[in-house]
């Protein structure tokens, strides 16, 4: 298959020092060796101060960040840039979007600049707008990906007897950025897109997590913000996983031996794990981040393609894959090094 895209340069952003389980069992009043084992996660970071609550950092910021380090890694400057796309399930604010505020942090202007609405599986259905946009006549633009989820951590006291499958979302998330300059040509990381899939799946079916926006208007709600059916994660992520990998196959038109780095969904390490027994890849060489960096939601794709890019030969090819659970979304993507 002809590409139509390059992965010209990657970039990421993480805020603050990292936060290891001891810390955050702390800041919970939950044992470390209870988040480790119900998630496997060992670091994440947060724009926040988890002792004095000072928050540190903002999800423009760190895009903007993120987006002008994959600018450096391309050889790029902002002038050469035509479009910029931006997913997150976190914005700064409702209005103005996140991604004008990163646009005018990059001194961007005259350009369209689109924002999704996205969870987990954001970063992928960026890439397949600015794909798009390229076939449209396009010369280079930036997807960029990033959520913050501190603001929906209540760290009053009291916080270890929330409900299991609310205290999850404590120990699960993370906050981060990451971005990739988009381009028509080979250049910089020279990482070829063979193919990608977007498939909403979610019809009829229950939402796996719900994030609340209430309004001065809405009434106090009687629930948390955040709530995660974490036990119909568990059950239905592997199998969109399968799903999403052999679709994405198809797009391509590659084989499974085709096949060299395997970039799994990372909702947790436990949960990884049992997505790639699952997927049954053997051949393929895992790259995963979300141990050291927790789950930081669209950024993290940027992160594994940070080190994809490391580590691959030309010729060597990859396939991603990200599963939203909100509304179950299934998204891949075919990369060959070039």
């Amino acid at each position: 298959m002809t590409a139509t895209a390059f992965l010209a340069g990657i970039g990421t952003a993480l805020p603050g020092a990292p936060v290891d389980n001891a810390a955050l069992g702390r800041a919970l009043g939950v044992s470390p060796e209870w988040i480790d084992v119900f998630v496997g996660t060992r670091l994440r970071h947060f724009a926040r101060d988890l002792d004095t609550g000072e928050v540190r950092g903002t999800l423009a910021g760190l895009c903007a960040r993120a987006a002008t380090q994959a600018l450096d890694r391309a050889g790029l400057d902002p002038a050469d840039v035509d479009f910029l796309v931006l997913a997150t399930a976190t914005p700064d604010r409702l209005l103005p979007t996140t991604a004008t505020e990163v646009a005018d942090r990059l001194g961007l202007g005259q350009l369209p600049a689109y924002q999704l609405q996205a969870g987990c599986s954001g970063a992928l259905q960026a890439l397949e707008l600015g794909r798009a946009l390229l076939a449209g006549g396009a010369g280079a633009g930036l997807v960029v990906g990033g959520d913050v989820t501190h603001r929906h951590l209540d760290l009053r006291p009291g916080a270890a007897r929330r409900p299991a499958g609310e205290l999850v979302n404590y120990v699960l998330f993370g906050d981060g950025a990451g971005a990739a300059v988009l381009t028509a040509q080979p250049l910089g990381d020279r990482l070829a897109v063979r193919g990608v899939l977007h498939r909403f799946t979610g019809l009829g079916r229950d939402p796996g997590q719900i994030v609340h926006w209430y309004g001065a208007g809405d009434a106090v709600p009687d629930g948390p913000a955040v709530t995660e059916d974490y036990k119909a994660i568990e059950e239905f992520v592997p199998g969109m996983a399968a799903e999403a990998l052999w679709e994405t196959l198809e797009l391509a038109g590659w084989q499974p031996q085709d096949v060299d780095y395997l970039l799994p969904p990372q909702l947790s390490r436990h949960m990884t794990h049992r997505i790639l027994d699952r997927l049954a890849l053997p051949g393929a060489r895992e790259i995963s981040c979300v141990s050291d960096t927790g789950n930081t939601g669209n950024a993290l794709p940027f992160h594994q393609f940070d080190r994809l890019a490391a580590a691959a030969r030309p010729g060597e090819r990859a396939l991603a894959l990200a599963v939203e659970s909100s509304k179950w979304i299934r998204t891949g993507v075919c990369l060959e090094k070039v």
